[in-house]
């Protein structure tokens, strides 16, 4: 049915080495909070996401954390641009680099799809931390620039896990040619 193709979305999450993307994706999928650090090579979860009534069979991709700046080319894999309908972009709260880091993935996205703007939610992670070296306005100020949603969260308290998958379903829909006032042209060429 044309109906199904259009509920499903492949949502990317992506950001610096534990900055705490397997805990969000963990506890959104699992309900639970995993305290141990294991580097992830990249898993693919599936869940059913109820947004404005409507389901949404959701595949979130949490991907291996992306390389500090020194390599460029690691930042990121095409792989994690080509195919994904929204992307949900972490930094830690308590890492300068890692909020640093979110800019140049953005950049690096947008770069691949050959579009100025993505879907995309920028997150900032363990709020639970005491030791913070990022602002809340500045994660405002970024989403703010890039025209994206931005929410922080503690994955060890579940607090705003759920919300970052709605904040990406409602940017990936806002950015969908459905809903704007004028249908724009197809930028995608098929060979």
């Amino acid at each position: 049915m044309p109906g199904d193709i259009l509920k499903k979305r492949k949502i990317a999450v992506l950001g610096s080495r534990s900055v705490g993307k397997s805990s969000l994706v963990l506890q959104f999928i699992e309900n639970h909070f995993v305290e141990s650090y294991y580097p992830t090579i990249e898993n693919t979860f599936s869940k059913s996401i109820n947004y404005k009534g409507v389901e949404y069979d959701c595949d979130i991709i949490d991907t291996a954390g992306q390389a500090p700046l020194q390599d460029e080319y690691s930042i990121l894999n095409s792989k994690h641009a080509i195919g994904i309908h929204g992307f949900v972009l972490v930094y830690s709260v308590t890492s300068r680099n890692s909020f640093d880091m979110i800019q140049i993935v953005y950049d690096k996205i947008v770069n691949f799809c050959g579009i100025n703007e993505i879907p995309c939610v920028i997150v900032g992670a363990k709020t639970d931390l005491q030791q913070r070296q990022v602002a809340p306005a500045e994660g405002e100020a970024l989403a703010k620039t890039i025209n994206a949603a931005w929410i922080e969260t503690s994955s060890k308290n579940n607090v705003n896990v759920a919300k970052v998958f709605e904040l990406c379903l409602a940017e990936i829909e806002r950015h969908s040619p459905t809903n704007k006032a004028e249908p724009q042209a197809n930028k995608c060429i098929i060979m």
